[in-house]
């Protein structure tokens, strides 16, 4: 039997019901304490990975400053308790609203990502308003190599100021003088889901560059540091990308705080998703389906990016796995499938509970209600208790904001 944190994961889906998603809350712990103690003041978690007060709000225990990138984040954050001004507020089209609400509550740092975006700092700052800190956003160039979906670093981008044509500098110099912002260094992101930290070591040298003698007080690298999904991938821990980063700066004589935003090698690797499975479809010489009552809604990452996943029983971790299945969804779309070529023990049966491991990012953030399937509760785990931090939604839930005929 498979257990998470001393707690039997066959008993957490007879409690909370499937699909639930059950975290590991050592292992966010763990995570979040390796990137404090490798870039200290400079850890800043991701939340757009995974986020609920109760992750917010260990996030913060541990260390370590939040990005959010919209007002809802932003909230959500603060309802967990973590002050403004230990939030670094990103987005590549910040609304006038958005923006008042940071400023009003004084969030610790903007990234600036546009013109259009220091037009209306400047707007809200003659409005009365305290000058915030900020962090130009520049795109560096340089491709990781990861789903073009999530790459972010390149030239033809929707983020940032690009250092090729110029922008880049006109938008440190306006910052620089601008009465209405205190420059407090420089922004890049690569891209997501990212296996060769020798990337961030060739950003940082285009920074470098960009830098020239003149050093700023903070240098912000991004996030994006993969993990592994499946049987023979391999990615860098925290600490390996940590010391990738360090001998680069150090290379290029930068001197500015060095900080990171993870959000995926937190989360991904903390949770599995358990599922029960419904259906059972064989179609001799083609496949066999088993379906589940999850899906795309809970995952759509397989959907959008065909990302791989593992699939086993979590009341039988040793049984075989040689029957080759598709793990599909109850959506109705033939796209809705989970892992598109899994196995399972020859033994699997409706009712048995299926798990999906290193679900634990962009899983829950990216749900949806299609089919107005309920998003699935989070359950973490410790020293042999479970606790909900978000339950199951119930089809009352699908009409409160339905005004009705």
């Amino acid at each position: 039997m498979l257990t998470i944190g001393g707690v039997d994961t066959i008993q957490l889906a007879a409690e909370y019901g499937t699909p639930l998603f059950v975290y590991d809350e050592a292992h966010l712990r763990a995570r979040c304490r390796e990137v404090v103690a490798a870039f200290g003041e400079g850890a800043v978690y991701a939340t757009k990975a995974f986020l609920c007060t109760a992750m917010a709000r260990l996030a913060h225990e541990e260390g370590m400053r939040l990005d959010v990138a919209t007002g809802g984040e932003f909230s959500v954050a603060r309802a967990a308790g973590v002050p403004a001004t230990d939030l670094v507020f990103h987005g590549n089209n910040k609304s006038l609203a958005e923006l008042r609400m940071a400023l009003e509550q004084e969030v610790g740092c903007l990234v600036v990502d546009s013109f259009d975006e220091i037009d209306r700092i400047e707007t809200l700052i003659g409005d009365g308003l305290k000058p915030p800190e900020v962090l130009i956003r520049i795109t560096p160039g340089v491709e990781a190599h990861t789903h073009e979906f999530v790459r972010t670093g390149q030239d033809d981008s929707k983020f940032g100021f690009t250092v090729s044509t110029g922008a880049a500098s006109e938008a440190v110099a306006h910052a620089e003088t601008s009465p209405a912002m205190i420059l407090r260094g420089i922004h890049a992101h690569i891209g997501s889901q990212v296996f060769r930290d020798e990337s961030y070591a060739e950003a940082l040298g285009v920074i470098a560059a960009f830098t020239g003698p003149d050093q700023f007080e903070e240098v912000s690298i991004g996030g994006g540091l993969g993990v592994a999904y499946v049987e023979g991938e391999e990615a860098p821990t925290i600490t390996r990308w940590a010391e990738t980063i360090r001998a680069a700066a150090a290379q290029h004589g930068l001197r500015s705080r060095i900080s990171v935003e993870p959000g995926r090698a937190i989360t991904a690797l903390a949770a599995v998703t358990l599922y029960t499975v419904g259906t059972i479809k064989v179609i001799p010489g083609i496949r066999t389906y088993v379906a589940v009552d999850g899906g795309m809604s809970d995952n759509p990452r397989p959907v959008l990016y065909g990302s791989g996943y593992e699939t086993f029983l979590p009341g039988a971790v040793k049984a075989p796995r040689t029957r080759e299945i598709r793990l599909v969804g109850k959506h109705c779309e033939t796209g809705d499938v989970l892992v598109s070529a899994g196995w399972l023990p020859v033994d699997v049966e409706v009712g048995d509970i299926v798990a999906t491991p290193v679900t634990g990012a962009y899983g829950h953030s990216m749900g949806s209600n299609y089919n107005k399937v309920l998003r699935p509760a989070v359950v973490f785990v410790a020293d042999g208790e479970a606790r909900l931090v978000v339950r199951r939604e119930t089809y009352d839930d699908l009409l409160v904001t339905d005004l009705g005929p």
